[in-house]
């Protein structure tokens, strides 16, 4: 939100305060008031005009819609564009708008908000974002922008990622089954005598193929699901699912990697939470969790897991007893591709992906992923989801057949 427009909509409350309610109800004619801004904004400019006529015309023709929203929700002031972006309709503020004024009335200092239509229109914006300020005793100011073309672009973005990843699939899949085959033949055929050596070299680059295809391979599937993920704003159909299902099937996945690295994964006891979601997406984010885990572990050390409800919230928090993360980078973990160590993630097969997949889910369930680490000690990473309305404590929901624990490697 400029300086200018925060300005200009606290000098047109007070403007229209004083010209009164009724007034400023209607969106701005084009007629600006005069003679009722005292001194400061009667003063006449070189042209002719007030100050105060000058700010008028400035709300009434600004780029954003702005609207001035008072401590019961009425709108006191608002210009034609508020109106043009739906956040003023009928002369009444939008719902997501108001409960944002709320929660900025009882405190906080800035809240953006999105403002997006439910139904599109052919001529109507297709993405709205809002900013909602305090204007102090009770009123605040929401300014609206069309962001419409930055969805769009967003949109183009993901649509070639996805496309592309799904292009790559197949061939990198058929160099992945080469591989295999070119292995297998090996392991059929005795080498004749002095072909030892090429032999070892073909199984050398044999493997060295089918790990950089199985790399890919990875990376190809992890695109094509955070293309997905960014593209839907709300899950299609949420269902019930059991957490305790989730943390089995998610130590399941993860149980050849523990054993591989000489890693113990260690998961509470059953607690009998549900949450409204969908339960692939909520596995896939959090295998990716304990994987990463692992592949940061030292042998002989281990990986806990543990949940609870939190303020009608369910945790899932995994914790490693690795390396740490630095602060610096504990922001950028989350965003795409982003490596703190890339010799060490190519080492363990890592796409730079994953912890983008979790935040991603969390988020389109209505939660986010929280993050605690100190270099040298390891990291918390805690999934925190709504709890399902009407769902009690541990106990409510039986688990059968969920494997809790991975084994130890070595």
């Amino acid at each position: 939100m400029s300086t200018l427009a925060w300005l200009i909509a606290a000098v047109a409350l007070g403007l229209g305060l004083l010209a009164g309610v009724a007034l400023a109800r209607r969106p701005w004619s084009g007629r600006p008031t005069r003679g009722t801004s005292g001194a400061a904004t009667d003063r006449q400019t070189a042209g002719g005009p007030t100050l105060g006529d000058l700010l008028h015309r400035t709300f009434r023709q600004s780029a954003s819609g702005l609207a001035v929203v008072g401590a019961g929700g009425e709108v006191l002031l608002h210009n034609r564009r508020a109106a043009a972006l739906g956040a003023v309709t009928a002369e009444r503020l939008d719902p997501r708008a108001w409960a944002a004024c709320q929660r900025v009335q009882a405190g906080d200092r800035l809240l953006e908000v999105d403002l997006s239509p439910l139904e599109r229109t052919p001529r109507g914006p297709v993405a709205v974002q809002a900013t909602v300020r305090p204007l102090g005793e009770g009123f605040a100011l929401v300014e609206a922008v069309d962001t419409s073309e930055v969805a769009r672009l967003e949109a183009t973005r993901r649509d070639f990622v996805a496309n592309v990843s799904h292009e790559l699939k197949t061939p990198v899949g058929a160099v992945a089954l080469l591989a295999e085959a070119l292995l297998d033949t090996l392991d059929g055929v005795e080498p004749t005598p002095g072909t030892e050596a090429d032999a070892a070299e073909v199984r050398r680059f044999g493997e060295k193929l089918l790990r950089e295809a199985t790399r890919m391979g990875n990376l190809v599937a992890e695109l094509i699901a955070l293309s997905r993920l960014t593209g839907a704003e709300r899950l299609p159909e949420l269902a019930a699912v059991d957490v305790d299902d989730v943390v089995g099937e998610a130590l399941a996945r993860s149980r050849n990697s523990a054993e591989s690295h000489g890693v113990e994964i260690i998961a509470d006891e059953p607690s009998g939470l549900v949450v409204d979601g969908d339960r692939t997406l909520l596995v896939t984010a959090l295998a990716n969790l304990v994987e990463n885990a692992v592949a940061y572990s030292p042998a002989d050390s281990s990986v806990s897991l543990s949940r609870r409800e939190v303020d009608g919230s369910v945790e899932i928090a995994v914790t490693d007893r690795g390396i740490g993360i630095a602060p610096e980078h504990q922001e950028r973990v989350f965003e795409r591709f982003f490596r703190v160590d890339p010799a060490r993630s190519r080492a363990t097969g890592g796409t730079g992906l994953g912890l983008a997949i979790v935040k991603h889910v969390c988020a389109n369930h209505g939660g986010e992923v929280r993050l605690w680490s100190r270099p040298g000690t390891g990291s918390t990473f805690t999934m925190r989801l709504p709890a399902r309305l009407g769902i009690g404590s541990a106990g409510d929901t039986a688990v059968s057949g969920s494997p809790e624990t991975a084994g130890t490697g070595g």
